[in-house]
């Protein structure tokens, strides 16, 4: 990566991200002589701003005369000698050829270009070295956590059976210390504890206890220290943000890999990795009529719930459910889900579930969550209202102190623009993420049976997709941190020291005092940012504030950006125990990789109602709800064309490429196509999507939907996540054509290519494990865009078909049509012209090939294999003759033997003669092999 002295912050931007792999002339950092990690790729990026002038005859392009029909029509060539390329506006250059080497000159010093460019050489290299895809994505594991209130017992429910002390001892060996009393404490970071199964917490007594040989042990239980069952399943005691009352959270073993691919701009790519606490507001817990709603919380308390369960699943039952609600071998968990619809329940219980107002359901589980055993039966008058001027209030307290619900906000109010606050239930706890991917991915799929110690939750998959983040820092936009105090995260980061920055304002010594005294400002953010800017005032200088952007031609700009160093770097003991937790959970031992795969694939949509900026009419495109189910060959005509409501990164609505990378691409977009239809029909992967920035013309959510979807989706099981299941259930429903009568006659709106869209039982059963009352914060206006403007909605949905057709006619006009995968031919032939050999996409015919058992059939497919074999034999014949001309060097016998490279040598043979057999080709069976049509066109 070369720049010129001017624009050394481009090289220390590159490097923040992508690390320094040392001098190159350097026999250890030769590339050639590394059989084990080379692809076999290279490249170069020059950055040259000061050539953006250049005309295009010196840039090597044909007079008018002497150019194609195509090249006139893109303006690829010159009439005039003086003509400037791109109208002299910054533009690249690129070289590549077969062999996968690559030269790009960019006439721009734009940071987000320079990665854009390494981003553009690891898609070449995945494409040419097989098997990988470069993904435009972000994902994130989520780990369930529940508030479980005062006291933790081994549910077999929560922890299973099976799993015990002495084996996960067996399994963690030397990294761990056991201690006497029958305990055992990580060695790497002394504030993790692994307890015996029968193990058992009360936050009253502040302490765990558990049985060895018959006696009674214990520790007390602090704060910063999370104790782990056998199981994995992880406590910890946490305090309560808004008041002092201190609650025991629990954290599943075993999270789920939310992947969100071919994310357009303003998508939440970067959302799904966030904690959804920035977004969460603590508010009161509000109660009616005092004394009317305490003696409905009364009945409700004293019930007999012994036969709330049907006959079928009440001997299933590890526990008997006519525990009292108030009962100490009741947890708050177990008292949600008695109270919340469920499959297994009696008809008459369900029905009393559904008449209990859900303010009333929250005061019950505000008693549960502070009952106390010396209490008994005298809990009510721990808890009161105030009386306001002569009438009781509304406020529920305990024992005079104000309680504290949480609530979340799910978009903004059309009418005042103020925010839609919804309650969270009372055992609710934002999942424990861990970050796995954000914009840059290498991904690989693999069959099942190659991934050792995997639990059943992934049985339902032939193959599996695992994925790798290629960046050390990511280039953050933080919409919200302009709201200060909102972002915690982008305040922390931008406090701290080493932080590179881009179009944030530069605040001297005197401005910066003016906004640390507007305490309408300055008391909102954060303390680290309160403390970064009373530091800046001390210090003098330029610096910058979280919540003031660039001022641009006026205005602030909307895309203020800065290096954030990823998550599970800056913070590594979080990744640690959610991989310890999964150790213990699925029995791997310390010494073997703990692998985590795709679990969700759901990518990320933008949406706007029709607007007008400057003149210039924003078509609509918000018709689509929360989440959608779209089968592939609807999912792939989104995916082709990419179409993207108007965000902050970019400049109005339209098609953009999230897969097809647009200029980002070194070749022809069907090999990104092919790779991922490829991707998608031999994992399984259902092919969800979420809504960010609108839902229809009258609900703005900007990203809210996208800090939920990891929250519901860790909450399913893994067959609630198959749209099989959730069609069976009615928690899906199909949208279908229809026809509208026109001045010109009847004509049909392509609704279909919407595919499925939740439903208000998807609601009720799954956002119902978020919300207190989901219905209201997930409306059936939400849930049917239609309903809030029939107009809208069909404008909508003939936008994205014509953004469709236009995207798949580039293909048949440049003729790459020819390079693309039968499946493919099909999808684009389809957006093009409607049929696919008169066939249309509805076709039982044509769907039926779109499985897995077809394409492992097809010659295409099996060609891809072949292809990789090829490819890899020419690598590794090319890696011995780069070893055997290294040893030959006079003078560097020394050196050879340092390096091992006889070892490497004999390595390569062997590695040569294994990839050349049958037996390769049939293990590469369930794998993506390589696009043959790389080559032709590189």
């Amino acid at each position: 990566f070369f720049v010129p002295g001017g624009c050394v912050s481009n090289i220390d931007f590159v490097e923040s991200i992508f690390g320094n792999a040392g001098d190159p002339s350097l026999p250890e950092n030769d590339a050639g002589l590394d059989t084990h990690h080379w692809t076999g790729t290279s490249g170069c990026v020059i950055l040259a701003p000061h050539i953006r002038g250049l005309n295009k005859k010196a840039l090597g392009l044909p007079h008018l005369s002497d150019a194609t029909d195509d090249q006139k029509a893109t303006g690829m060539c010159w009439e005039n000698e003086d003509d400037q390329y791109n109208n002299g506006q910054p533009f690249k250059i690129t070289l590549r050829d077969k062999r996968g080497i690559m030269v790009t000159i960019l006439a721009d010093n734009y940071f987000g270009y320079c990665k854009k460019e390494v981003k553009t050489q690891i898609g070449l290299t995945a494409n040419i070295f097989g098997l990988a895809e470069e993904e435009h994505a972000g994902g994130a594991i989520a780990f369930k956590s529940y508030s479980l209130g005062t006291n933790f017992y081994p549910d077999e429910a929560i922890v299973g059976t099976s799993h015990t002390f002495e084996e996960a001892l067996k399994l963690l060996g030397n990294t761990v210390i056991v201690h006497p009393k029958g305990y055992a404490t990580d060695k790497k970071y002394t504030n993790i504890h692994i307890l015996p199964q029968d193990m058992s917490v009360d936050l009253n007594a502040q302490n765990a206890t558990w049985t060895k040989n018959g006696e009674t042990q214990s520790i007390r239980v602090l704060p910063g220290h999370t104790y782990l069952h056998p199981s994995g399943y992880k406590i910890r005691l946490e305090k309560h943000p808004e008041s002092t009352a201190f609650k025991l959270i629990g954290t599943a073993g075993e999270g789920t890999f939310c992947h969100k691919p071919s994310t357009v701009s303003g998508g939440g790519k970067s959302e799904i990795s966030k904690s959804l606490n920035d977004a969460v507001i603590y508010g009161s817990i509000y109660i009616g009529d005092f004394e009317k709603d305490m003696a409905l919380v009364k009945d409700i308390l004293e019930r007999d719930y012994s036969n709330c369960f049907d006959p079928q699943y009440a001997k299933q039952q590890s526990r008997s459910p006519e525990r009292k609600i108030l009962s100490m071998e009741r947890s708050l968990g177990s008292v949600v889900k008695l109270l919340t619809p469920n499959s297994e329940y009696t008809k008459e219980h369900c029905e009393f579930i559904h008449s209990i107002p859900s303010h009333i359901r929250s005061i019950v589980f505000a008693i549960k969550r502070f009952y106390k055993p010396e209490w008994g039966e005298d809990y009510a008058k721990h808890f009161s209202v105030d009386t306001v001027n002569g009438s009781p209030g509304h406020e529920l307290k305990l024992d005079g102190r104000k309680l504290s619900g949480t609530y979340l906000r799910v978009g903004h109010d059309k009418a005042s623009g103020g925010w839609r606050t919804y309650k969270l239930r009372q055992d609710f706890i934002a999942a424990s993420k861990v970050q796995m991917e954000d914009d840059i991915t290498a991904s690989i799929v693999v069959p099942r049976s190659q991934i050792p110690n995997l639990p059943a939750e992934y049985d339902m998959f032939e193959s599996l997709k695992i994925s790798q983040n290629c960046e050390w820092r990511l280039f953050q936009r933080p919409d919200d941190a302009i709201l200060p105090g909102f972002d915690q995260q982008t305040e922390e980061d931008l406090a701290g020291d080493q932080v590179f920055v881009s179009n944030f304002k530069p605040i001297y010594e005197e401005e910066m005092r003016d906004l640390s005294e507007q305490v309408d400002f300055y008391e909102i953010l954060t303390e680290p940012m309160k403390k970064h800017m009373k530091r800046c005032i001390k210090e003098g200088g330029v610096n910058i504030c979280s919540a003031k952007p660039r001022i641009w031609n006026g205005q602030q700009t909307k895309n203020p950006r800065y290096l954030q160093v990823r998550p599970d770097v800056a913070k590594p003991q979080d990744k640690y125990l959610a991989e310890l937790g999964t150790r213990l959970y699925r029995r791997i031992p310390a010494s073997d990789p703990c692998v985590f795969p795709v679990a969700g694939v759901i990518s990320g949509r933008r949406n706007n109602p029709p607007d007008e900026i400057n003149g210039m009419k924003i078509l609509p495109l918000c018709v689509f709800n929360p989440i959608h189910y779209q089968e592939l060959p609807e999912l792939f005509m989104d995916f082709v064309c990419s179409v993207t409501g108007k965000s902050p990164s970019t400049t109005g609505a339209g098609s953009e490429g999230a897969l097809t990378k647009g200029p980002f691409n070194a070749i022809n977009a069907t090999a990104d196509l092919n790779n991922t239809l490829v991707s998608m029909l031999l994992t399984g992967y259902g092919g969800f999507s979420s809504a960010a920035g609108y839902i229809g013309p009258n609900y703005k959510v900007d990203h809210d939907i996208s800090l939920l979807i990891p929250e519901v989706w860790c909450r399913m099981a893994p067959k609630e996540r198959t749209a099989e299941w959730l069609i069976k259930n009615g928690e899906l429903e199909k949208i279908d054509d229809y026809e509208v009568d026109t001045p010109e006659g009847k004509k049909t709106i392509n609704a279909s290519r919407l595919g499925y869209r939740i439903t208000d039982k998807f609601v009720a059963h799954y956002f119902g494990r978020v919300f207190d009352n989901p219905a209201a914060a997930i409306n059936e206006d939400m849930l049917k865009p239609e309903l809030q403007s029939e107009e809208v909605f069909m404008d909508g949905i003939e936008n994205l078909c014509d953004a469709q057709k236009k995207s798949a006619l580039n293909y048949f006009k440049d003729g790459t049509i020819k390079y693309a995968c039968p499946l493919l031919k099909i999808v684009l032939h389809v957006m093009a012209y409607g049929h696919y050999e008169g066939k249309s996409i509805h076709d039982p015919e044509i769907r039926a090939l779109f499985t897995r058992e077809a394409m492992l059939k097809s010659d295409w497919y099996k060609q891809r294999l072949v292809t990789k074999q090829q490819r890899d034999t020419v690598r590794l014949m090319s890696n011995i003759k780069a070893l055997e001309d290294f040893m030959n060097r006079p003078g560097y016998a020394m050196e050879a033997a340092r390096l091992g490279v006889h070892d490497r040598l004999n390595a390569a043979h062997k590695e040569l003669a294994r990839v050349s057999s049958d037996k390769y080709l049939e293990e590469l069976v369930g794998t993506l092999g390589a696009d043959p049509i790389v080559f032709d066109e590189a």
